[in-house]
């Protein structure tokens, strides 16, 4: 399964690229994530719990980051072994790109399964695969920018508004 998509996430390109580097983050974006433990250098491990179709299967494995080329791309390959359930393993090739708004963020994923989960067929992977990486990027987003502002209630709010920034943005300024 391959999928290419972008966001536009409201903060600067340092700010963004920090947080992809930071395993706190990685464990915040990644659906289901129980722990990350490592660093950029040795990679990280995790373990995950996914449901997929009918099969529930907790998965152990290693995340890596290459091919970084500082503030502008890297990519991101997991590994993971659900025991019985099969495997799962894809990546992510990351750009990072300023705009006036604050940072897109480009990626193309490609995913493979083998074992049970494979025997699911490809529809129900392909559709998991995708929802997996939209679910990761939409995470890392909020987690960047915060939650969403609302509605402005009355003209008063509107004159003094208040910037509000998400928990990595929160550690880093």
């Amino acid at each position: 399964m391959q999928l290419t998509d972008q966001r536009d996430i409201k903060a600067d390109p340092k700010t963004v690229w920090d947080a992809i580097l930071d395993p706190e983050m990685l464990r915040a974006a990644v659906p289901g994530c129980e722990s990350v433990t490592g660093s950029v250098a040795d990679g990280y491990e995790a373990v995950v719990v996914q449901k997929v179709g009918p099969v529930k299967a907790k998965f152990t494995g290693v995340v890596t980051i290459s091919d970084i080329v500082e503030g502008e791309s890297l990519t991101i390959t997991g590994e993971g072994k659900g025991g019985a359930a099969g495997f799962a393993k894809g990546g992510a090739r990351v750009r990072f790109e300023p705009i006036p708004e604050g940072t897109r963020l480009s990626y193309e994923v490609e995913a493979n399964v083998g074992g049970k989960l494979a025997q699911l067929g490809s529809r129900i992977i392909d559709g998991f695969a995708k929802k997996m990486a939209d679910e990761f990027f939409e995470r890392f987003q909020q987690a960047v920018e915060g939650p969403a502002e609302p509605e402005a209630e009355d003209a008063a709010d509107e004159a003094a508004p208040e910037q509000k920034k998400g928990w990595f943005k929160k550690l880093i300024s």
